[in-house]
């Protein structure tokens, strides 16, 4: 298997977490660290320009769920504790 057959994978993996449990991985539970830890390595290597650009593309589009899952959090959690200049 190829690294790039082996980026997909992982990439696969991450995205099919994230579609399954409706959240990002949990730095608490120690069976979600490899996908974090993947998702963390390659924030990495993107932010330092070393990403490939075929999979700086994709990795994008998993970002920008990872950003959706947390807008969402925090919009929840805000609007249980209503509006902070009440």
């Amino acid at each position: 298997m190829t690294q790039d057959e082996r980026w997909k994978l992982k990439f696969d993996e991450a995205m099919e977490f994230m579609e399954k449990n409706h959240r990002n991985p949990s730095r608490h539970r120690l069976e979600e660290h490899e996908v974090l830890n993947w998702i963390k390595h390659n924030r990495k290597v993107m932010n330092a320009g070393a990403m490939k650009t075929e999979r700086l593309e994709l990795f994008k589009v998993l970002l920008a769920k990872v950003e959706e899952k947390l807008i969402r959090l925090f919009a929840c959690h805000f609007c249980h504790l209503g509006s902070p200049l009440q």
